[in-house]
């Protein structure tokens, strides 16, 4: 009994893994601000994952004040089941927003195809 729950656990976390996006690592992203839909001076930042954990800093580019290191925002990446985007949530009530992205009270978007993202 002991092994089979160790097996169930090892196989629920190896079906997680393979369910995220990106490997763990740290990664370049374009930044776009949502409000404008525009990307001030080829705005970037770091995309630090590790497993489900998410982590998004500055990289120093663009014009937007702060230094390279500081935090933007850091959370738990979700794809929201209704609409089938990746986001970063922060509290359970996330996981079912009505409302993601953008400027609104919902979870922070990323595109993992496109390697952007969004905030306001």
């Amino acid at each position: 009994m002991k092994y089979l729950m160790i097996f169930s656990v090892a196989i629920m976390f190896a079906c997680t893994q393979k369910a995220l996006p990106y490997k763990n690592g740290t990664y370049t992203f374009d930044m776009i601000f949502t409000e404008f839909m525009t990307q001030p001076n080829k705005t970037t930042c770091t995309v630090i994952i590790k497993g489900d954990h998410i982590r998004i800093e500055m990289d120093g580019s663009g014009n937007l004040p702060g230094k390279k290191g500081d935090l933007i925002t850091e959370g738990t990446l979700f794809k929201h089941e209704r609409t089938g985007k990746w986001v970063i949530i922060k509290k359970e009530e996330d996981k079912t927003a009505n409302e993601i992205g953008g400027c609104s009270d919902g979870p922070q978007v990323i595109d993992f195809e496109k390697k952007i993202f969004y905030t306001c």
